[in-house]
């Protein structure tokens, strides 16, 4: 009876807990307060997910790039695609290395009671890396768009998807916590 009785428990806790987190506790749609610690935790837990998502990409397209350097085309490539190949790689370690250090930095630092310190460089981190990330993709789309497309047509297209990739990962939400920061919170909303 008691084994039965514990799941509920506990499930019950973690329903509230994540009601929390969603700011609907108890239905009235009324936020609730997180103290510090909750808050740097959750901030942790997003930063967590985050570098999953952008790691596997960014090692996905770097082994991608590494691979290139050994097929029998990259001998027929030009100063200037040798130029921009060398560019993307650094680009791409570089993205590497920023998105993975927050796991570095975590397993130093970790039982150190630094946490808010770990969450704000890790927070850094990863807005570098994404940055880093962007630049890459956009010499190995250009990288490819060059040997595939004669013309400036590939850089014109590889303009309009950096410009894509500055709209929808910078801009947009520099523009919605501007339009967070004007609107008034109250306890109805």
């Amino acid at each position: 009876m008691a084994m039965v009785k514990q799941p509920v428990e506990s499930a019950g806790e973690d329903v509230n807990c994540c009601a929390r987190q969603t700011g609907d506790r108890s239905g009235s749609g009324s936020e609730t307060p997180e103290t510090a610690s909750e808050r740097v935790n959750r901030r942790w837990n997003e930063i967590l997910q985050e570098t999953r998502v952008t790691q596997t990409g960014v090692q996905i397209l770097f082994g991608f790039l590494l691979s290139v350097a050994f097929t029998p085309t990259f001998r027929e490539l030009g100063t200037l695609d040798r130029a921009i190949f060398v560019t993307t790689v650094v680009l791409g370690a570089s993205a590497t290395g920023s998105l993975i250090a927050p796991v570095s930095i975590h397993r130093f630092l970790s039982g150190q009671r630094m946490k808010d310190e770990v969450v704000e460089a890790a927070g850094r981190l990863m807005m570098c890396g994404m940055v880093l990330l962007a630049l890459t993709i956009g010499c190995t789309l250009l990288l490819i768009l060059r040997f595939v497309i004669p013309g400036i047509l590939a850089e014109v297209l590889v303009g309009g998807v950096m410009l894509w990739f500055g709209l929808c990962w910078y801009v947009l939400p520099l523009r919605l916590r501007r339009r967070a920061n004007r609107t008034p919170r109250t306890d109805d909303a």
